[in-house]
């Protein structure tokens, strides 16, 4: 067993990248890409399920840790580990992945192969970036990231999938050139890219303070453009609205929001402090911005762009409400928020894929035709506006209760508005799509309801989002031994010990 735990992240990593090349030489015929895929994404999050049965819940760290030098020069290492932080986040991305292939599995009729193998690539990558713990291999990971997505939009896209491929990846890769630029600041003054050696010197005050509020700030600005956080949105809707149904489940939030957790607050607790009034403010206009702009939406796919862009921004809200309880709900939210898009990004794909349209107006009356997708597409709203027993609850009680309480109360009303406001565009959604009077589309084509594929997906997707609101403690009990204040983690050193650290850097390099 200790020689699987000491394996089990590099098989994560390494299983949907085999899946890629066998996709990549595989013909192109019998749906095979589409098997192969599959096979891939299951057997991948089937590895992934190892780690939460076998976390150790009192042990403190990183566990399944594997450290082994990999570059001399610069020193790069090929350092992997989880803590109760990105446990949960990497089990998702593998859920996540099977969920997105059967999505696909009728939409994605050309060229399957470039579309599944990059699909695996960018799971792989996606993994990469939650268990890295060298900066430099993380950095590797969030840049792979972004190429397989720009181009599955570009050559996907619904109706103008090059430009908004373009505007995606001028949005998130420019931000990433400060990034770098801190990082390498960071290996010139220590000799090192490893986290927890670059935690212990940053707490210690090892670098000049206003030096290290730079880097923090260029930290901040790629992670918030990820996410994104308001006014750094301008990406969102037009991808939301050409990329295909797989990735628009993984477009937005996760990689940005556990970034600012591990690597902004993670390394940078005093200068996320200094900053944080700032991006709560920013989080609660994004949470009103987002909903009003969702109201008005003629278009589902536009609306979930600017609900996603609310409801991300709620959790921004959280994690710079540097309070503990703030961030076992986010961490808990980037989870229920998954889970319940993941739903609905389905549910709609398969409308779309049917009717041939995202416009509002143009659909009415389906509940009687098509009363599966009704049935669970109304469950997965009731998700998402946090009803009572379902999982959106447990997530936006933690926020607002610790908002309300450790940060302002003021917040905490305007953020609140922002949920009512989300009720009220879902419900809107949801009976413009399925209740009231048959459109004339409704009424001129023959329903098809969803297939036993699609059912096989998304009815366990339904008891996951009632398992999660009756039962939090099996996620939080995890969540909770990772997301910790970052002071309490670092060793109290003397200064011969942190200026040895620094030197082992130095010598290292």
């Amino acid at each position: 067993m200790n020689e699987i735990n000491q394996s089990i992240l590099t098989l994560i990593l390494l299983v949907p990248l085999a899946g890629a090349v066998l996709v990549a030489l595989a013909p192109d015929r019998f749906k095979l890409p589409n098997w192969i895929a599959l096979l891939t994404a299951l057997v991948a999050f089937g590895l992934t399920l190892h780690l939460p049965a076998h976390f150790l819940l009192g042990r403190g760290g990183f566990q399944f840790e594997v450290n082994r030098p990999w570059i001399e020069n610069p020193v790069i290492h090929y350092h992997v580990g989880v803590d109760g932080l990105s446990l949960w986040l990497v089990v998702l991305t593998g859920l996540l992945a099977p969920i997105g292939i059967v999505a696909s599995w009728n939409a994605i009729k050309e060229r399957r192969k470039v579309f599944y193998s990059l699909f695996l690539v960018q799971q792989t990558a996606m993994f990469g970036v939650f268990i890295s713990l060298d900066l430099m291999v993380y950095y590797g990971f969030w840049e792979l990231s972004l190429v397989p997505m720009a181009i599955l939009i570009a050559m996907y896209g619904r109706k103008d999938g090059p430009k908004a491929a373009m505007k995606f990846f001028l949005f998130t890769f420019i931000p990433s050139a400060p990034l770098l630029v801190a990082l390498i600041w960071l290996y010139i003054q220590t000799g090192s890219f490893d986290f927890t050696t670059l935690q212990i010197l940053i707490a210690h005050g090892s670098f000049p303070a206003g030096a290290i509020y730079w880097v923090a700030l260029a930290f901040l600005f790629a992670f918030a453009v990820k996410v994104p956080v308001f006014p750094l949105h301008g990406w969102v809707a037009d991808t939301f609205s050409e990329a295909p149904v797989a990735l628009a489940m993984v477009v937005a939030g996760k990689l940005g929001l556990y970034s600012m957790l591990r690597f902004h607050i993670g390394l940078f607790p005093e200068q996320a402090r200094a900053v944080a009034p700032w991006v709560i403010g920013l989080a609660v206009v994004g949470i009103l911005y987002g909903a009003c702009l969702a109201l008005v939406q003629r278009d589902f796919w536009r609306l979930m762009a600017f609900a996603a862009l609310s409801h991300l921004s709620l959790i921004t809200l959280a994690i710079y409400g540097m309070t503990l309880t703030g961030w076992d709900g986010a961490v808990y939210q980037i989870l229920n928020h998954a889970v319940v898009d993941g739903a609905l990004f389905i549910l709609l794909g398969a409308l779309y894929d049917q009717y041939a349209t995202s416009q509002i107006n143009a659909y009415g009356g389906l509940a009687a035709k098509l009363p599966r997708t009704a049935t669970l597409f109304v469950i997965s709203a009731l998700a998402m506006i946090g009803l009572p027993m379902l999982g959106g609850f447990v997530g936006e009680f933690m926020i607002l209760s610790s908002t309300f309480s450790g940060v302002s109360k003021s917040w905490t009303v305007a953020a609140a508005l922002g949920v009512i406001l989300g009720a009220a565009y879902m419900l809107w959604l949801v009976q413009r799509l399925f209740y009231g009077p048959e459109s004339q589309m409704a009424t001129s084509k023959p329903p098809h309801d969803l297939k036993v594929g699609q059912l096989v997906v998304l009815w366990p997707l339904a008891v996951l989002m009632l398992v999660m609101g009756l039962a939090p403690s099996l996620w939080l009990a995890s969540i909770q031994t990772g997301v910790h204040p970052p002071q309490s983690r670092i060793p109290n050193l003397s200064p011969q010990s942190v200026l040895s650290i620094s030197s082992l850097g130095e010598a290292q390099r």
